[in-house]
């Protein structure tokens, strides 16, 4: 006998606004299906809830996908949200970054997506009215300093699901919306600066000054606009928005940075570092 609940599955659910998501929603009596690399650490360190189920999912692996979107069919039979969360910052010059390293944000922030929704598609369907939710960023929207791979790959989800929704709604009743932070309070930006000190830290070329000034300035921030667990509230009230946002910005602080993609001209590196108050918004 299916279940009645609601049924949502986040990809990128191990941490930061995956995580925070699928407790926030298993807490309101949603059935959450949290997709993770780490199953087992996972259910150990997260797992008391009763409808939280941690469950593989490997967003660069459509066979991984395709066995767990079949359980949650097993188990339900539909799919109510799907949560394209999974994903990872990047900061290297283009001049910099290896092909080897452009692959690997591309496989996880592009592909990823477009393998997770292949995959969970017809689940959504299957549901009286599926919603499908994309975490971007508002470096999806404006170009970033040493994130151009990463918003090249941001602007490529803000364009896949901007095509979906064109005929979503109106053919399979799933609306579709892409969530766009700023700089949140996760261990997301530790891991992109970690990796930068993994690759050889601040490279000795022509970008070392340039990159060393907005580095500092950003190591400089005492604080961020947003928590995760805000951005999963943003979530909750996503749901019960009528009608549902295309887009939607989760802080005051990521609808004012997004402003000057129509408000100013970003060339020029002071135009671009000091309007954009050297925020790293990831």
């Amino acid at each position: 006998m299916m279940s009645k609940s609601k049924v949502i599955a986040i990809t990128g659910a191990s941490s930061g606004i995956g995580l925070a998501t699928a407790q926030k929603f298993a807490k309101l009596g949603w059935t959450v299906y949290a997709g993770t690399r780490h199953v087992d650490r996972d259910r150990e360190q997260h797992g008391h809830l009763a409808n939280l189920h941690f469950i593989e999912m490997e967003v660069t692996s459509p066979e991984s996908l395709e066995k767990a979107f079949a359980e949650i069919d097993s188990n339900h039979g539909y799919l109510d949200v799907l949560f394209c969360n999974a994903g990872f910052g990047f900061l290297r010059a283009l001049g910099q970054a290896t092909m080897e390293d452009i692959h690997r944000v591309y496989d996880t922030n592009v592909y990823g997506v477009m393998h997770t929704i292949r995959a969970g598609l017809p689940l959504l369907r299957k549901s009286d009215a599926g919603h499908l939710v994309a975490t971007t960023s508002v470096g999806g929207l404006v170009g970033q300093p040493f994130n151009e791979i990463y918003c090249s790959a941001k602007f490529a989800v803000e364009g896949l699901l901007e095509s979906l929704a064109t005929y979503y709604k109106p053919t399979f009743n799933i609306d579709v919306t892409l969530l766009e932070p700023g700089a949140i309070a996760t261990n997301f930006n530790q891991t992109v600066l970690g990796h930068v000190q993994e690759t050889g830290g601040i490279l000795e070329d022509e970008y070392k000054p340039i990159i060393t000034q907005y580095l500092d300035a950003f190591s400089k921030r005492n604080s961020v606009p947003q928590t995760s667990e805000s951005v999963a509230e943003v979530m909750v009230k996503l749901m019960d928005m009528e009608p549902k946002p295309l887009r939607i910005r989760t802080s005051e602080a990521a609808e004012a940075f997004v402003q000057y993609k129509v408000s100013q001209d970003p060339t020029g590196l002071d135009g671009m570092l000091n309007t954009r108050k050297l925020h790293l918004n990831l």
